[in-house]
């Protein structure tokens, strides 16, 4: 090999690593979005299914408050917000990955009607 190539080959060694600790902050960036995202979907998806099992517990006569809490996770059940009535309605706290982000809430509600009786 020419002494010119060998010298250029040479000055090349450990700029994969350079970029790879350049492109670490921004990769950890996209993976904390995408944690958050998915966390404030599974908080919607859990508050939905409260909702339904409120309203189903409404339109049997139970407590529709405490059959929403009940189905809700451990993690969003403190200081999740449950209305009852007509509409039950669940609103959570999204868990945040890092403190530093701002807190924000999912809702969902579910009225349901009893069905008249066959006959």
């Amino acid at each position: 090999m020419p002494a010119p190539l060998l010298a250029r080959l040479r000055r090349a060694d450990g700029t994969a690593s350079v970029e790879l600790i350049g492109v670490l902050p921004a990769l950890l960036l996209v993976v904390l979005i995408a944690g958050q995202i998915a966390m404030a979907g599974y908080a919607l998806w859990s508050a939905a299914l409260a909702a339904r099992a409120g309203a189903r517990a409404a339109v049997v006569g139970a407590d529709s408050g405490r059959a929403a809490r009940g189905t809700l996770p451990s993690l969003l059940r403190e200081g999740a917000l449950v209305r009852g009535g007509k509409v039950v309605t669940v609103r959570v706290g999204v868990p945040r990955l890092l403190p530093a982000l701002p807190r924000f809430d999912v809702a969902a509600g579910t009225a349901l009607s009893p069905e008249p009786p066959i006959g």
